[in-house]
């Protein structure tokens, strides 16, 4: 993906929410992680593997959440 340019304000913005994201992935990324050590390597794929999709899944979803929150607490400039 292309590098984005974005105003001073959204880039200000955007540091914002990706702090509040990566808190909560640094939390999945440890759960990913002692789920897959927990795991012999013939037991990787099939229901670890979902599993572990299912969380990167959730991680997408909750960047979401958090810019349209964020977006509520300032007020959405323009259609939202």
């Amino acid at each position: 993906m292309s590098e984005l340019q974005l105003t001073p304000e959204q880039e200000a913005e955007a540091k914002q929410i990706a702090e509040i994201i990566g808190k909560n992935a640094q939390e999945e990324a440890l759960e990913m992680a002692r789920l897959l050590v927990s795991k012999q390597d013939s037991e990787i794929f099939g229901k670890t593997e979902f599993e572990i999709r299912d969380r990167v899944h959730r991680l997408g979803a909750h960047a979401i959440e958090t810019a349209l929150t964020e977006r509520k607490k300032r007020g959405t400039k323009g259609r939202a």
